[in-house]
């Protein structure tokens, strides 16, 4: 009798590393979203739009300590450990600070410290051309945003 030999194994064979898809699949899905929309005004208007929907930030965890430096706004990141996870909750005071930061937690939220620090954030937004659609300030801002997350990752690892 032959051996059933699994070539293009189903998910459920593989050990799963997020609860959710990659992060190079949301990073997919973002890209093709991004190139949809077409022109840039489109793009901004749909990161406002992602801001939007953040739940709100509870009172409690707009301290200093949660503020994210070297944004043109006020931006707030709160970390959270779920087992072996790391999950965020944001906001801003400006409708493309909170979009930017949506963004990012669209991809970052529920991954693990390795995951996060694994993956490149510069090549992400470059892929998006958010960068490019930002301010120079702005763009720092984001660059902050992805520092702070990353900042986080690395802590958790140790």
């Amino acid at each position: 009798m032959a051996a059933t030999v699994v070539v293009n194994a189903a998910p459920d064979y593989l050990p799963s590393m997020s609860s959710g898809p990659s992060i190079d699949a949301v990073l997919a899905e973002l890209a093709e979203e991004f190139d949809l929309l077409g022109d840039w005004e489109s793009r901004i208007g749909y990161v406002i739009d992602l801001g939007r929907e953040l739940p709100p930030l509870p009172e409690a965890d707009r301290t200093e300590a949660n503020k994210v430096p070297g944004c043109a706004a006020q931006v707030w990141l709160a970390v959270r450990r779920d087992g072996d996870r790391l999950d965020f909750a944001a906001d801003s005071d400006s409708a493309l600070s909170k979009g930017n930061i949506a963004l990012l937690l669209r991809l970052y939220a529920g991954r693990t410290p390795a995951e996060i620090l694994a993956f490149d954030a510069r090549a992400a937004l470059d892929r998006l051309g958010l960068p490019s659609a930002l301010t120079r300030q702005r763009a720092n801002g984001l660059n902050a945003m992805v520092g702070r997350i990353r900042e986080a990752a690395a802590a958790a690892q140790k």
